[in-house]
C-alpha cells in the first residue's frame, strides 16, 4: 500500500489526534494484558499489577525508542509477552511483594543491557552480518508466523464479552461474532472504500460501530435480564459515579511499579539477583530476533532500510532503555508491537509524529480515569474483530516478503518450510524458567538450516 504520510510528513493536528487515537486502540489490548496476565494467572501472592501504568510505561518507552532512533522509525512499544515467565520469577523468588517490584525493574535492567552490548557489537560490526545471517528467506516466514501465531487470540477473543459472572462471560458466542463481524467490515469497508479521513482513520470508525452494537445488545440484555445478550461490562463506570463527581474522579495516580519497590533494595540478595538475571537475559536474546524481524517488516512497508538508518544500533538501544522504562513505571519490559506495524500498513500513516503523539496520548490517559475506563471496556469480541485485520496484515507482510524468494531453490524451500511448520506448529523448548517462543525456535531453526544448506551453492 502507497503511504499517504512519509516519516517526516506531518498531518494536520486535529488529524494527529484521531491517528494516535488509532495507534492507541490498536496496541492497548495486548499492552493491558501483560498486567491482567501476570494479577491473574501466575501464582505471585498478592500481585495487583496495574494496566494503568503499563500504558504509561508504554507511553515513556516509546518516546525514549522514537528519541535513539532520531525520530526515523515508526514503531509504538509495548508489554512484551515473552518476559511474562520472566515476570512470574521474579515474584517467585521475592520474600515480599515489594522485592518482586523491585525485581521487575532490575529484571528489565538486565534484558536491557543485553540490547546495549549487541547495539555496541552492531556499531563496530556494521549490519551486513545480520543480512547475511537472516536474509529475506529466513525473515519473511518469521514475519509470517508472528501474525498466524496470533490467530488463535483474535478468534479467541471473537467469541468472548466482557461481563463476567463468577469470572465467564455471559454473552452469547454468536452475539460476539456479531459484534467482532461488524468491527472488521466496517473496518475494511472504511480502508477500501473510504474517502479521506474515513480511510486513515478505520479502526476507529470499525471499534466504534462494533462498540455501538455490543452497547445495544447489552441494554437490551440488561432491560430483558438475558445476560446472554450482556456483552459489555458497564460495571467500571458505575463505580465512578458512585464515587461522586470530583477531581479525583477524574485524575488519578497510576499504580506504579518503582512506588512498590521503593524501600526494597535493603532485601536484595546475591541470589535473588542472580535468579532474575537467569529469567531475564536468555529472553532478551530471543526478543532481539523478533526485534530484527519487526525492522524488517516495518522496512519493507516504508521501503526504507531501518537497520541502516537510523541504524540497527539506535534501534536496540531506543527497544532497551525503553523497556528499563516500561518496567520502571509499569514493571513489563517494552517490545516493538506488529499491531503498530500493521496499523502503519494499513492505514498508510508512517509519521513519527503519530507515533509520538500516540505515547503522550498513552501518557496522559494513564491519568485519566473516565478516558481509561473506556478504553479498558471495549469488549473482547470488538478487539477481535479489528486484530483479524491488524494479525492478517503481519502475516500477509511477511508473505511479500518470500514471494521475493527463488523458492526454486531447494535452500529456500526447505527454510521457509522449515519456519513456518515450526512456528505455527508452536515449537517451544523450556529450560528451567526460561521458555523460547515458537516464533524464537522457528527461527533459529531456519537460521541453521539456510547455513547448513547455503554451504552448496558456495560449494
Amino acid at each position: 500500500m502507497k503511504l499517504v504520510y512519509d516519516i517526516k510528513d506531518k498531518p494536520k493536528i486535529g488529524q494527529i489526534i484521531a491517528f494516535a487515537f488509532q495507534q492507541l486502540l490498536a496496541i492497548m489490548a495486548a499492552t493491558i494484558a501483560v498486567p491482567m496476565i501476570i494479577s491473574g494467572t501466575y501464582d505471585c501472592g498478592d500481585v495487583q499489577m496495574s494496566t494503568v501504568a503499563a500504558l504509561f510505561g508504554a507511553g515513556a518507552g516509546t518516546l525514549i525508542y522514537v528519541l535513539f532512533t532520531k525520530a526515523k522509525s515508526p514503531v509504538f512499544l509495548g508489554s512484551s509477552f515473552a518476559f511474562l515467565g520472566s515476570m512470574a520469577a521474579a515474584f517467585a523468588g521475592a520474600t515480599t511483594v515489594a522485592l518482586g517490584y523491585l525485581g521487575l525493574f532490575l529484571g528489565a535492567v538486565f534484558a536491557g543491557l543485553v540490547y546495549v552490548v549487541i547495539a555496541l557489537v552492531v556499531k563496530v560490526s556494521g549490519v551486513g552480518w545480520i543480512n547475511k545471517l537472516m536474509p529475506a528467506a529466513v525473515i519473511g516466514p518469521t514475519v509470517a508466523i508472528i501474525g498466524l501465531s496470533l490467530a488463535g487470540n483474535a478468534i479467541g477473543d471473537l467469541q468472548k464479552g466482557s461481563y463476567m459472572v463468577d469470572g465467564a462471560p455471559t454473552a452469547n458466542v454468536f452475539v460476539c461474532i456479531i459484534c467482532g463481524l461488524v468491527t472488521l467490515f466496517v473496518t475494511m469497508i472504511c480502508s477500501v472504500y473510504g474517502k479521506k479521513m474515513a480511510k486513515l482513520i478505520p479502526f476507529i470508525i470499525g471499534i466504534v460501530s462494533g462498540y455501538a452494537v455490543a452497547t445495544i445488545f447489552t441494554v437490551i440484555g440488561m432491560k430483558t435480564g438475558n445476560d446472554a445478550l450482556r456483552v459489555i461490562n458497564f460495571g467500571s463506570f458505575a463505580a465512578l459515579v458512585d464515587g461522586g463527581i470530583g477531581v479525583k474522579t477524574f485524575i488519578s495516580l497510576p499504580d506504579f511499579t518503582f512506588l512498590h519497590a521503593f524501600g526494597a533494595f535493603g532485601e536484595l540478595s546475591g541470589s535473588y539477583v542472580a535468579a532474575v538475571a537467569v529469567a531475564y537475559v536468555p529472553v532478551a536474546f530471543v526478543v532481539f530476533a523478533e526485534h530484527i524481524a519487526d525492522h524488517k517488516n516495518i522496512s519493507s512497508i516504508i521501503e526504507k532500510d531501518l537497520l541502516e538508518d537510523p541504524g540497527l544500533h539506535r534501534t536496540l538501544l531506543g527497544d532497551g532503555v525503553g523497556s528499563m522504562a516500561g518496567a520502571l513505571f509499569g514493571g513489563a519490559p517494552n517490545t516493538t508491537y506488529g499491531e503498530s506495524i500493521a496499523c502503519v500498513a494499513i492505514s498508510g500513516n508512517a509519521s513519527v509524529i503519530t507515533i509520538i503523539s500516540t505515547a503522550i496520548l498513552a501518557i496522559v490517559v494513564a491519568f485519566i480515569a473516565p478516558f481509561a475506563t473506556f478504553l479498558a471496556s471495549i469488549p473482547s469480541c470488538v478487539m477481535g474483530g479489528v486484530c483479524i485485520s491488524l494479525y492478517g496484515f503481519i502475516a500477509v507482510s511477511g508473505l511479500k516478503m518470500i514471494k521475493a524468494v527463488d523458492l526454486d531453490d531447494n535452500t529456500n524451500l526447505f527454510t521457509v518450510s522449515v519456519i513456518l511448520i515450526a512456528g505455527i506448529g508452536g515449537l517451544t523448548l523450556t529450560f528451567g524458567k526460561v521458555t523460547i517462543t515458537s516464533i524464537a525456535c522457528a527461527l533459529i531453526l531456519g537460521i541453521i538450516t539456510n547455513i547448513i544448506l547455503s554451504r552448496k551453492n558456495k560449494a
